[in-house]
């Protein structure tokens, strides 16, 4: 697996339509969810993605029946009365910590050890154990290991999250979907997928209110049961293909998006000079001419712009006239494809939480490494747009969060193989 590698021949134009998968952010918390039901869920618009391959592997672990076919990935969690989390399977991903609340809501304890992924830097978890503290939850960490039994559970807890963590919003959902007594959750995050995880979970019989708000209200119930659920489109795979558009002078069509998701996205492409043409559930953009610089990109959580699309727009504002600015203030290593860029041709100077990119006529082809999941999805981007040939290694990254990106490039004109 860790010898493949994408080759990419820049310089043509990506033109024609694509169809976008299901979201990555969205899967992972639902089938942790589907261990809440102890029934059978079928999930459809499942992508396939390494990520949600170790979902189904942990669910399995746990005592699960999962089934995959297509998109749809069916789970039949009556027989789930696993507690443990092996280390192996939650290093395969960095979202596994969403299991936490999902397991000590089904069983009332949970050990497993901190989760592996893409290194950002510090994710703070320490939001959710917090959190789940307040929820009357035993917490002792032992060189590594989480050991959590669930306590007596208050009959009414409001908890603020110092910041919008979408991970302790997703774990507090979790955990009080079942049982009794109200959970109110303040400064809670209003991502999308958040939604799509309460729609999920209402649609099993929970009492979930105030979603895409900052304010979630949970209601503890007895028992939910199982159901059939879609899972909303990926938004960030969809701005993806919406670099790929730009740094290429291209147009797509991309099918089977929400636009209300995008605004922020859309934005900034429009600020580029992109032509950029929202419908009821599909984006069209047209970037006929060279893109140009924008003036500040700066990530926050949602509604404003995503922290996981910056490195896809630093990989076309690197080939754009004039000077942009971005400014992370999401995750401290989100600078990762900079100096990958740099090889390429790139004029990018990163420090701390500021990177100032200096557009360049021209990138060129080199081989460069993905060091996490967008990063490695910017580098593919940028070698559409460069010329010659571009090799991107440690591609098991993009796997994690594109469903065969070769593929779906290569059906809207560029020429990219997996060796």
């Amino acid at each position: 697996m860790e010898s493949s590698r994408l080759l990419i021949e820049g310089g043509r134009r990506i033109e024609g339509e694509i169809q976008i998968h299901g979201a990555k952010n969205s899967v992972l918390p639902i089938l942790a969810a589907t261990l809440l039901c102890g029934d059978i869920s079928s999930i459809h618009n499942c992508p396939g993605l390494s990520d949600a391959f170790a979902a189904m592997r942990i669910l399995r672990s746990l005592g699960c029946e999962v089934s995959h076919e297509g998109s749809t990935v069916t789970v039949n969690s009556a027989n789930a009365e696993g507690d443990i989390v092996s280390d192996g399977l939650m290093h395969e991903m960095r979202s596994s910590i969403v299991f936490l609340g999902a397991i000590l809501g089904r069983v009332g304890r949970c050990r497993l050890s901190f989760p592996g992924g893409c290194e950002l830097g510090p994710r703070p978890i320490d939001l959710h154990l917090e959190a789940l503290r307040r929820l009357g939850v035993k917490i002792t960490e032992d060189h590594g290991i989480l050991d959590c039994t669930a306590g007596v559970r208050p009959t009414s807890a409001d908890i603020t999250l110092s910041l919008p963590s979408v991970g302790a919003t997703e774990n507090i959902m979790l955990y009080s979907a079942l049982g009794s007594g109200e959970t109110v959750i303040r400064n809670a995050a209003r991502e999308p997928e958040i939604s799509d995880l309460a729609g999920y979970l209402i649609k099993c019989g929970a009492e979930i209110s105030g979603q895409g708000t900052s304010t979630l209200v949970i209601n503890g119930v007895e028992s939910l049961h199982g159901c059939e659920y879609s899972v909303m489109p990926d938004r960030i795979e969809a701005a993806t293909y919406m670099g790929a558009a730009a740094i290429t002078n291209g147009e797509l069509m991309l099918k089977g998006v929400n636009p209300a998701d995008m605004y922020s996205c859309m934005s900034v492409f429009s600020e580029m000079g992109c032509g950029v043409y929202p419908y009821d559930d599909k984006i069209f953009i047209s970037a006929r001419k060279p893109v140009s610089a924008v003036r500040t990109v700066r990530t926050m959580p949602y509604p404003g712009f995503p922290t996981d699309c910056q490195p896809i727009v630093m990989a076309v504002l690197a080939k754009s006239s004039g000077t942009s600015v971005i400014v992370e203030n999401i995750f401290e290593n989100r600078f990762m494809a900079a100096p990958e860029l740099r090889r390429m041709g790139a004029n990018i100077k990163a420090e701390g939480k500021v990177a100032v990119v200096e557009g360049v006529k021209k990138l060129y082809g080199a081989p460069v490494r993905a060091y996490d999941l967008r990063a490695g999805a910017a580098l593919v981007v940028a070698a559409l747009g460069a010329e010659g040939q571009t090799q991107v290694s440690n591609i098991h990254y993009i796997d994690r969060g594109y469903e065969s990106i070769e593929t779906t490039l290569s059906s809207v004109g560029a020429n990219i193989k997996r060796v």
